[in-house]
């Protein structure tokens, strides 16, 4: 089995885990002391950080840090309300028209674009993360492994190979489901009915204090419901698991009517996010032709520039540059302001051969949106393509003094160093950047492109020399925890 496949059953396996919607119980297992030890918090992260080296190489990985920044901004407003706010958590987006979310080892948590657009409300949204931080903060996985022990999890790995293979082979699929150990993983669906229940709970805890509304958690579950019925009149009785029941959403119905309502807005982000994500959806003609009708309908419901953003996307995709430039001109008259229209202003620059006008945009909008990561993206790559290149150095060297730990930012600046014909430094920046994600072999190789390029100076040389050691060592150790005991 290939790598990035058995990844992904990993990931599929973890989903059927933490995230399906169970019935309601009574009482959690205690996690004692032994079982931290046998499957510590730091395990969990190299787990997690081991299986997104893979996702990242997936088809359906998401590479949008507009979409997956939007993600992380929620994601981390709800964390911060949780008393285990000392887990780190990185969101993810995975481009899936299915409606699933899922948590990893080590607080990855993954969100599929059809969840994503079938979210009515941004507190609907809200609460699946919710729920899915929660999943990692009691530690659910922790508790299935020293629960069930390995040849459990061998059973859960079995159904989720089963499941990937159904996307390319359903024979296939139904093959390796047989194969699987069907008792052992209704045991598995006993036990975790506890989990769903904790999570809902503890969800709508985040919830609230994070100023969301709690009803959107209900709501949002219950068309779940409908849709997992649709789901599963096309699948495999085997894989019929985790049912959304009439007792879980009564359980959730309860504790949602002792609390007060309150009306939440939904935030520009979360409809132009969803907009954008439509706009990729489809043809690129089918795109623009849904967006157009939507505005001579004016069934846009208050969010017209969601709507001219979204149709602005699909013209740009259809290649209709100067119809994508009047709906962007149509923003600015409704004086809609977002980083995501100045980055797709700048595109839509760029894409018409100007990127000294692209440049222009991003630098008058960096001042105002100085957080934003896929501003300094776009200016440091439209820099390069003016051919700015000392310009797009002092960014780049300017923005990792305050994001030293930003992969991209340092891919961009060993790009940067390349077209400056600085061998070394451009070896050193990718080395950083691989060994950010997890890829410390890519990164010791590229760290000894470096270290044999001969056109650093010392003082460039003898840190690269240090860096590697620290790289090799970490490698290392790596490989000596892997091995079988």
């Amino acid at each position: 089995m290939k790598p990035h496949l058995l990844a992904g059953a990993v990931v599929l396996a973890i989903g059927i885990v933490a995230a399906a919607p169970l019935s309601v119980a009574e009482g959690l297992p205690d996690l004692g002391e032994a079982a931290q030890a046998e499957f510590s918090p730091a395990m969990e992260r190299r787990i997690g950080e081991s299986i997104m080296q893979d996702i990242r190489r997936d088809p359906a990985w998401l590479d949008d840090p507009e979409v997956n920044a939007y993600l992380n901004r929620i994601g981390n407003r709800l964390a911060a309300q949780s008393p285990e706010s000392r887990q780190e958590f990185e969101f993810f987006s995975l481009r899936d028209p299915t409606l699933n979310a899922f948590a990893m080892p080590g607080g990855y948590i993954g969100v599929h674009t059809g969840l994503i657009l079938a979210a009515n409300s941004e507190s609907e949204l809200a609460s699946v993360l919710a729920h899915e931080i929660s999943h990692v903060t009691q530690r659910h996985l922790a508790r299935l492994v020293n629960k069930a022990g390995q040849g459990q999890i061998s059973s859960l790995l079995a159904l989720a190979v089963a499941i990937l293979a159904a996307r390319s082979s359903p024979d296939l699929a139904v093959g390796a489901a047989m194969a699987g150990q069907g008792a052992a993983i209704q045991n598995q669906l006993n036990y975790s009915r506890d989990f769903e229940r904790e999570a809902d709970r503890l969800g709508l805890v985040l919830l609230e204090r994070s100023g969301f509304d709690i009803r959107g958690m209900g709501g949002f579950f219950e068309r779940l419901q409908k849709f997992g019925r649709i789901y599963e009149n096309n699948a495999p009785g085997y894989l019929r698991t985790h049912p959304l029941t009439t007792e879980r959403l009564a359980d959730l119905g309860n504790r949602i009517q002792s609390r007060p309502y309150r009306q939440v807005a939904d935030s520009m982000e979360f409809q132009l996010v969803r907009a954008k994500l439509r706009a990729q959806e489809g043809t690129s003609r089918d795109a623009v032709t849904e967006f157009e009708a939507r505005l001579r309908d004016r069934s846009f419901a208050g969010a017209e520039a969601a709507v001219r953003y979204g149709l602005a996307q699909a013209l740009l995709r259809d290649g209709k540059l100067a119809a994508a430039e009047r709906e962007v001109g149509e923003l600015r008259r409704l004086k809609a302001q977002s980083p995501m229209i100045e980055t797709l202003a700048a595109q839509l620059r760029q894409k018409q051969g100007d990127p000294a006008g692209a440049v222009k945009i991003l630098r008058e909008a960096q001042p105002r949106y100085p957080q934003e990561r896929a501003i300094v993206y776009g200016l440091l790559e439209t820099l390069l393509e003016a051919g700015l290149i000392q310009d797009a150095l002092k960014l780049s060297e300017d923005d990792l003094l305050s994001y030293p730990s930003d992969a991209r930012a340092h891919a961009l600046q060993s790009r940067t160093y390349a077209r400056l014909g600085k061998r070394l430094q451009q070896h050193r920046a990718q080395a950083e950047a691989y060994a950010l994600l997890g890829q410390l072999a890519l990164a010791v190789e590229q760290m000894e492109l470096a270290q044999k390029s001969g056109d650093g100076n010392f003082y460039e040389q003898s840190r690269v020399d240090a860096r590697l050691r620290e790289m090799k060592q970490r490698l290392a150790e790596e490989a000596k925890q892997a091995k079988p005991k």
